[in-house]
């Protein structure tokens, strides 16, 4: 094994390194956990390839460039006309025919992982006129981006076993190139300065052979020698070494392509075992159904079984650079519980209770999860959601309601993420858009749910005290939603003066928090420089309120449910040629700027095709027509049967080619909008939500005999008066004994608090309808003997 002596590259580094669309055409893997590599497709190419985990793109593109040596030069992503078609409904492999516009040739690729090892195959056939074929020159371009960043790369040409072939490394992760037809020519150039694109476009030939590039942006070329062959397999492998690469590349080309082809479609039927006939709701036999099945699957990491990221996909990628490393390769608990509970809905559960361990282990000591996280459970972004530490407990009690046996223990997790959505609640410092903090809808029908579920499963372990305790919490946030978060002065709609707001909005590190959704202002993110970025919290809506009625906390006919409906309705629905679709909020700026370029920190946000679906389940428990939201969200899809983050929700744009209902650049496919059609499928075919909860709406729907008139004093959340009738609860982190009043010291109460297993010690006071003098308090904290050093006083209303 030896470095060719061609010398080295000019131009280091290279241009600035991005990386590429972030709207695929096809996503691939193998199912076998043993290739750990996956593919991405985009306009004809496949673009980024993920090694060894899912979370880690390794190659920003590979494809052709096609020359004649002297009159022509194409790029296939840029100069052919691409069609992507899937090779079975089943499995997740493509067919790309890029074809030459004035039809001379067109070059047909099958693209998969190979079944076993860490490779990606592509097979290539040249066809069209054989004179023509038979000048053109074929070259390989490979651009690495190793561990997740284009700068710091190294290439090398090298000689091994009599192959010459094509390798890069970078922090100890190698890859190599070659295919079943010998290179002829070999180089690694900087971008932009030394690489074969460059070299082609000056006189269409390869003029530069370099055997090494190092410590820059790199492309790697490689002039195929055809010899009147039309056919030939090219092959990218990984390793941790230069040998395992190259080792793990000739091992896999080889086996011949069919039969490797035959193999991967035989792994992916077998996924297939136990899955749902649900192709008779759906309105295209199933193809979105099955997709969708497959690329749940396909996004979940083969090394931390359990951690499903987002997508395959870094939004507006050709404006990111390395300094945005995430994408939406990350685990958010959010779109892992979604991802894994639409399989459920399909009727796979294996990787749901591994998702359930894999989270499990993946909690925070305080019994909270990190915003986003690497699948290895490093922490991306830090921020706090409580939706998301409420979403492990709801995939624990469906798969406890699906009888899902499970070996493990997932009781702790459960106690420990209730006791946080306790503790810290209830204001969340971010929302299910991941920008506001305050008093959410959304996030509220999250934590009440998972509440209520959690209560269960406590009560069946025999500790109805702590049931007992963790309901009331539930009905203390239950009784107060339409307090917090249903404006009275609505003026976005005439005649409409009660309805949700998408948030309301306060800082959680203020003990006497705004709970009044009549005031305050919301800083809306992402605002174009120039725009005003602060609104009335009260006229900013999103369909988060849907969510009370999934669960089961409200009726659908409820009369501000429907106002509610109506508003969004107005202000963020949007009609396209295949049916609605609605803004997450008004005023939404993640998304495309006005121009059709990419997003880069600000923009114009567009419809999402997953709220059609949420909306699809609210019009299912109101007793309406489902079918055709089913129609219009796959008529949202690809012909690829990917679903799109966000389509464009305005006129035609041609000349940015942006048309009304067809996907923007943010990120294509969104596993969140899948699990959400696979699971509108199933309640359709159920007729009921599949996310509803029978004993949530027990509590909250019927007589309301359980729910206890609650109202909590916490140092996160220091109240300035109470209800007559109701019970002041007061709330604190260590044990202690209340030192209380409520006749203005004329008389005194000493109350020793009762600890929970919850990390809360609580004190009752009942205030009784004769009430006048407020509540006077003071705490004496037991483990220092200390006094708290002042009074807090809670009127009684």
């Amino acid at each position: 094994m030896k470095i060719l002596s061609q010398g080295q590259a000019f131009g280091s580094p290279g241009i600035d390194p991005q990386w590429t669309h972030a709207n695929k055409d096809g996503v691939g893997t193998a199912y076998s956990t043993s290739s750990r590599v996956w593919f991405t497709v985009w306009n004809g190419v496949v673009t980024e390839i993920y090694h060894p985990t899912v979370d880690r793109p390794q190659v920003r593109d590979l494809q052709y460039l096609i020359s004649d040596g002297k009159s022509f030069f194409h790029e296939e992503k840029r100069h052919l006309e691409s069609k992507v078609e899937p090779m079975w409904i089943h499995g997740l492999g493509y067919r790309i025919t890029n074809s030459d516009p004035q039809g001379r040739y067109a070059v047909i690729k099958e693209v998969i992982a190979d079944p076993h090892l860490s490779c990606i195959l592509q097979h290539t056939k040249l066809t069209g006129d054989s004179d023509f074929i038979s000048q053109l020159q074929l070259y390989a371009l490979c651009a690495p981006h190793l561990e997740v960043g284009g700068r710091g790369n190294n290439g090398y040409a090298v000689q091994v076993a009599g192959h010459r072939i094509l390798t890069a490394e970078k922090a100890g992760t190698w890859l190599a190139l070659s295919a079943t037809v010998p290179f002829t020519r070999l180089s690694c150039g900087y971008v932009g300065q030394s690489d074969g694109w460059t070299d082609l476009a000056d006189n269409f030939r390869m003029d530069w052979e370099f055997d090494s590039a190092v410590d820059g942006n790199l492309a790697l070329t490689g002039k195929l020698n055809l010899n009147g062959s039309k056919e030939f397999t090219l092959g990218l492998a990984f390793g941790t070494t230069l040998h395992n690469a190259i080792s793990t590349l000739f091992q896999s080309l080889n086996i011949p392509f069919e039969k490797q082809k035959q193999q991967y479609n035989e792994q992916w039927k077998r996924s297939r075992d136990g899955i749902h006939s649900l192709e008779n709701a759906s309105y295209d036999d199933g193809k979105l159904y099955h997709n969708s099945v497959s690329l749940l699957l396909a996004h979940e990491d083969k090394s931390y079984p359990g951690a499903l990221i987002a997508s395959m996909a870094i939004p507006w990628g050709e404006a990111k650079d390395d300094q945005d490393q995430g994408g939406y390769h990350l685990v958010w608990t959010r779109d892992l519980v979604s991802s894994v509970t639409g399989l459920v809905a399909a009727g796979e559960t294996d990787t749901a209770v591994r998702s359930l361990i894999y989270l499990a282990t993946s909690q925070q000591e305080d019994g909270g999860f990190a915003q986003n996280f690497w699948v290895d459970g490093e922490p991306y972004w830090k921020g706090i959601q409580l939706d998301e530490v409420a979403f492990p407990i709801l995939l624990a009690w469906i798969l406890h309601q699906e009888k899902v046996p499970l070996h493990f223990d997932i009781y702790p997790m459960i106690l420990r993420a209730a006791g946080y959505l306790i503790r810290h609640g209830p204001a969340t410092q971010q929302e299910r858009w991941e920008e506001n903090s305050g008093y959410s809808p959304s996030t509220l029908a999250s934590n009440i749910a998972a509440l209520i579920c959690a209560a269960q499963f406590v009560r069946e372990s025999g500790d109805e005290a702590t049931a007992q305790f963790i309901e009331e919490y539930a009905d203390f946030l239950e009784s107060h939603i339409e307090a917090w978060t249903v404006t009275t002065e609505g003026t976005l709609v005439p005649g409409i003066k009660r309805h949700y707001i998408r948030i309301t909005p306060t800082n959680i590190n203020n003990p006497q928090p705004n709970e009044n959704p009549n005031q305050g202002t919301l800083l809306i993110a992402s605002q174009p420089p120039g725009e005003p970025a602060e609104f009335p919290a009260k006229e900013i809506v999103d369909g988060g309120f849907l969510q009370l009625v999934r669960y089961g906390i409200r009726k659908p006919d409820d009369p501000i449910i429907v106002d509610s409906v109506k508003v969004i309705d107005a202000i963020l629905k949007v009609d396209t040629p295949v049916g609605p679709c609605w803004h997450r909020y008004n005023h939404d700026c993640y998304g495309q700027q006005e121009d059709g370029s990419p997003y880069i920190g600000y923009g114009k946000g567009h419809a999402w095709p997953l709220l059609t679906g949420e909306r699809g389940h609210y019009e299912l428990a109101a007793g309406g027509d489902v079918k055709t939201y089913i129609k219009v969200v796959e008529g949202f899809a690809s012909n690829t049967c990917l679903l799109p983050e966000q389509v464009w929700d305005e006129a035609d744009r041609p000349d940015i080619h942006q048309y009304l209902g067809k996907p923007t650049g943010s990120a294509m496919p969104l596993m969140w909008a899948h699990a959400e059609y696979i699971k509108l499928l199933r309640s359709n075919h159920d007729g009921q939500v599949f996310d509803f909860i029978p004993e949530v709406a027990n509590r909250y729907l019927g007589e309301r005999k359980q729910c206890k008139s609650l109202e909590i004093w916490k140092f996160n959340r220091q109240i300035d008066k109470v209800k007559k009738g109701y019970t002041l609860r007061i709330h604190a982190l260590a044990s202690f004994q209340l030192h209380w009043s409520d006749d203005n010291w004329q008389t005194v109460k000493d109350t020793p608090s009762t600890s929970t297993k919850l990390g809360v010690n609580f004190v009752d006071i009942s205030v009784s309808d004769n009430q006048q003098q407020p509540i006077i308090f003071t705490f004496f904290w037991i483990d220092t003997s200390k006094w708290e050093q002042r009074n807090y006083t809670v009127a009684v209303s």
